[in-house]
This record gives C-alpha cells, sequence and structure tokens, in this order.
C-alpha cells in the first residue's frame, strides 16, 4: 500500500473517532436529532453564515440548487429556517436560522467547543502547536476534496 494511502486511511480513521466521540458524549441538538444529514449539514452552513442564499448555500454544500431549495422548503415547514426576499434582488431568498434553532443549535455548539477544549487542554503545549500548524493543510485538503474543485481539476 503507498504511503499516502496509508496516511488517508489515518487520517480518515482518526476524523471518524472525533467525530464519533463528540456525537456520543454530546450528541445532536434537538432541532438536527431528526433530520437527514443533508438537512442538518444545511442547517450548520446557514448558522455560520446568516443571510447565505440557496445558491451560495448550494455552492458551499456542492449541491444543485434545486436540491438545497427542497431541503429550504422542508426545514422552514419545520420551523426551523426563514426564507426573506434579498433587499435589492427579490427573486434570490436569504436563509436565516428560527430563533429557537438557533439557540439550540448554539448550545449544541457551545458544548462541543468546551469538550474539545478541555481535552486539548490537557494535551502538551507542543502537541497543540502541532495541531494548530495542522489547521492550514487540513483547509487545503478540504479545498481539494470540494466537488466543484475536483470537476474544475477534470475540465
Amino acid at each position: 500500500m503507498a504511503v499516502t494511502e496509508v496516511l488517508a486511511e489515518e487520517l480518515l480513521a482518526a476524523i471518524g473517532l472525533v467525530r464519533r466521540h463528540l456525537r456520543r458524549s454530546v450528541g445532536r441538538p434537538f432541532p438536527l436529532s431528526a433530520l437527514t444529514d443533508s438537512q442538518a449539514e444545511l442547517v450548520r452552513t446557514v448558522r455560520r453564515n446568516p443571510g447565505i442564499s440557496v445558491a451560495e448555500a448550494a455552492a458551499e454544500l456542492g449541491l444543485v440548487a434545486n436540491t438545497v431549495s427542497t431541503l429550504v422548503g422542508q426545514l422552514t415547514e419545520r420551523g426551523l429556517l426563514q426564507r426573506t426576499p434579498d433587499a435589492s434582488d427579490r427573486r434570490v431568498a436569504r436563509l436565516t436560522l428560527t430563533e429557537p434553532a438557533r439557540e439550540q443549535v448554539e448550545a449544541w455548539r457551545d458544548r462541543r467547543t468546551a469538550l474539545v477544549t478541555r481535552a486539548l487542554d490537557d494535551l502538551t503545549a507542543d502537541d497543540r502547536a502541532a495541531l494548530r500548524a495542522a489547521l492550514p493543510v487540513l483547509a487545503g485538503l478540504t479545498e481539494r476534496l470540494h466537488p466543484f474543485e475536483q470537476e474544475r481539476e477534470r475540465v
């Protein structure tokens, strides 16, 4: 097996374990617990980017706008998202979380952050520095994995 394949498997295993341990320790916030992965991912995207348009959310998630529009309709019906027309272009819908959804998702995020902070505090200063140094590399890897980046490279 090639060195990069081993690295890929080790990276995926480590990321998977981190996510599973967080999910088991903190769970999912109430509004996300009954959602599909795509719906939950859209909710997280809107939380990070209040006022994002459907097209912008689709680009960030690597989905077509029609799919995101369907998800928005489902989440609006559940009382999790609000869709408001853009002030300068009424054809564009701007997305925000409803207040109850925002409060619950942010409380969940705060619990996750506190748990990871405690774990990071247990690491040595050198280990924390190594993690900090790896963040730009992980961000670059994320960009290379983005579906639109992959399509651009094939052309």
